[in-house]
């Protein structure tokens, strides 16, 4: 009889390839890297994502237009039919609530006198409004200090503000002629600059080779 062979330990048994056992296979496994989930780098994709910053003067943006008053896209015209029926919606609602206040005075029964002084008051206050709010659509104040000294009477007399902005949007976007004047000129300013640093390459080079 033929002995039977003492298999030890470390023996592989039948139908197992030597040296690799079901340990090994799982710790192979978790150790691959797995290569079809992995991307970009985040700082790649960050660099790749960042929009490059605009050079030269930006236009600024009005209220309500943002800066589609430079293109008129936007929905630019639906914005300034939106800002003419909002103003124009917000002045007949202050005149109804000044009514109601006129009506309070004459139940109060302060006199004749002091009624006339309140209607003069918001009369002569929403003229000034007017006046200022449509100027500042054409151009910038002369003197600050002067127009902070008249933000109460203007803050009085709102109607006469909100009147002249839904007046000037039957035109354009209020301050919008202002914006586009002082955008263009700040254009040509910013062309001639660059190219008084540009010059003439050619021109450079002869120069340096003169020194």
């Amino acid at each position: 009889m033929r002995p039977l062979p003492v298999r030890g330990p470390h023996s592989p048994r039948a139908g197992t390839v030597p040296g690799f056992g079901i340990l090994d296979l799982v710790s192979e496994n978790s150790e691959t890297p797995d290569v079809t989930a992995s991307g970009p780098s985040e700082p790649a994709a960050a660099s790749a994502g960042t929009p490059a910053a605009p050079q030269g003067p930006q236009p600024e943006p009005l209220r309500f237009f943002g800066t589609t008053w430079v293109g008129h896209d936007g929905h630019y015209g639906l914005r300034r039919a939106g800002a003419a029926v909002g103003s124009l919606a917000a002045a007949v609602a202050s005149c109804f609530v000044l009514r109601f206040a006129y009506q309070g005075l004459e139940i109060a029964d302060i006199g004749g006198f002091a009624n006339m002084l309140v209607v003069l008051m918001f009369a002569v206050c929403s003229a000034i409004a007017f006046r200022k709010t449509w100027e500042g659509f054409s151009r910038r104040p002369a003197d600050p200090a002067r127009e902070d000294t008249l933000r109460g009477l203007k803050a009085i007399g709102f109607v006469g503000s909100l009147l002249a902005y839904f007046f000037r949007t039957l035109t354009e976007a209020p301050g919008e002629k202002l914006r586009r004047t002082e955008y263009e000129e700040a254009q040509v300013r910013y062309a001639k600059r660059r190219s008084a640093r540009t010059g003439n390459p050619a021109a450079r080079r002869k120069k340096g080779r003169r020194g």
